[in-house]
């Protein structure tokens, strides 16, 4: 079996033609994203090329899981198909969220950098979603009974469920593992959640660390840092314009009132490999 590794700002996946894939993929994915039995990888993307400049996308994650949409992902798999001649710079990439519209420019080697157009967020409960009862729109600074503490959350969606804690400097690791994996299985989100520990460095720049469902810690979330920008904006922490520092680089996000959430950030094509285990 043919995979592609790639990775955008330490976020590495595994692409795969869907039809190499068996009917259930999901322990099959495990096994690939392992990092010591497998290739090793944040998820695996299966992709169909389709007609109308269009590329389609099924994300599972790490533990076996489906994801509804990946922002470094998207990326990742819009320059590989790029760099293969497949589509045009300009396409769309559909996704379990929707359709999301990229335009791919080659940078040096085989890093490529991409502008993606993440759709408008979503600020509701019932959709993020959310048990809260009465639901509220939008979610922010809720308290949250967690690991013997209380913590406040800001609640966003792009697609799959976002939630984004402030601090006022950037969190140590330990944070994260304790909050991450707390916060994610949480009831208050039946669909578990993305965790964001976000510190505001300036208005037009945030510093943001993230722990991802199904992931666990990764050095970079491409959906994560855009939704870290929506909450900062509804929060009154941050513009609409902003410079995202994850601990894997840098992503720029957009968010024009009333509009949609635009991002730029790299991919890079790390190599081609055949997949003998079985």
């Amino acid at each position: 079996m043919r995979f592609v590794k790639a990775q955008g700002l330490g976020n590495d996946f595994l692409l795969v033609e869907r039809e190499l894939a068996p009917l259930d993929p999901s322990a099959w994915a495990r096994r690939l994203c392992d990092r010591h039995e497998g290739a090793g990888g944040d998820g695996v993307i299966l992709y169909q090329v389709l007609a109308n400049n269009e590329v389609e996308m099924r994300l599972i994650n790490a533990d076996g899981g489906d994801a509804e949409i990946s922002g470094n992902g998207l990326r990742c798999l819009a320059a590989y198909v790029f760099r293969q001649g497949w589509l045009p710079a300009r396409h769309v990439v559909r996704t379990a969220a929707g359709p999301r519209v990229v335009e791919v420019a080659p940078a040096l080697g085989s890093r490529y950098r991409v502008h993606a157009n993440l759709g408008e967020p979503v600020l509701g409960s019932r959709e993020i979603p959310m048990a809260i009862d009465p639901p509220r729109s939008p979610v922010v600074d809720h308290p949250l009974e967690v690991d013997g503490r209380t913590v406040v959350v800001t609640a966003t969606s792009l697609g799959n469920p976002h939630c984004a804690l402030f601090f006022d400097t950037p969190v140590v690791d330990a944070v994260i593992t304790s909050l991450g994996p707390a916060i994610e299985r949480h009831p208050l989100f039946p669909r578990r959640t993305n965790v964001e520990f976000v510190t505001v460095v300036s208005p037009r720049e945030l510093r943001v660390r993230f722990w991802e469902r199904g992931v666990g810690y990764t050095r970079a979330s491409g959906t994560g840092a855009a939704s870290a920008a929506v909450a900062a904006v509804i929060a009154g922490r941050a513009s609409r314009t902003v410079r995202v520092v994850c601990d894997g680089g840098v992503l720029d996000v957009e968010w024009p009132e009333g509009g949609s959430v635009r991002q730029v950030g790299e991919a890079e094509i790390l190599f081609e490999g055949d997949w003998l285990a079985g």
